[in-house]
């Protein structure tokens, strides 16, 4: 206490701890995980059990289900970012951008073919009367 009676209070540190890492499971600890919620009878234990892992309770049905379903290597560590594409998934890719240029390239010289016969019908009948007129003069 200070002479006024005033309690003092301690600054807080002010240095800036580093940012945590994320944390990876393997395959054995999420089923060894897996063992002990699956063994907890009791009310409050499977609340301790991811205290003390420091772990979400979301990961357990996370992790049960991908073990139910068979994803071994869904439990193990995964790759992030884009998946890589098969050869079966490309080679689909690539027919059906062949069929779509082909139905535009179609398109296309129809068009061109219209266009053509326009400018044609428009040499063939000149100018119309309103033309010359529509420059305001």
């Amino acid at each position: 206490m200070s002479r006024d009676g005033d309690e003092r209070t301690e600054m807080p540190d002010p240095e800036v701890v580093p940012m945590a890492q994320r944390r990876r499971f393997t395959a054995s600890e999420k089923l060894r995980i897996l063992e002990e919620a699956e063994a907890c009878t009791e009310p409050g234990e499977i609340g301790a059990l991811v205290r003390r892992e420091g772990i979400y309770s979301s990961y357990l049905s996370r992790w049960r289900r991908a073990r139910d379903e068979g994803q071994l290597t869904a439990l193990g560590p995964q790759q992030r970012g884009r998946k890589l594409v098969t050869d079966a998934a490309l080679t689909r890719e690539v027919a059906r951008l062949r069929r779509e240029n082909k139905r535009l390239q179609a398109r296309l010289g129809q068009a061109e073919a219209i266009i053509e016969v326009q400018k044609k019908l428009s040499q063939l009948l000149g100018p119309s009367p309103g033309e010359n007129e529509s420059d305001g003069k």
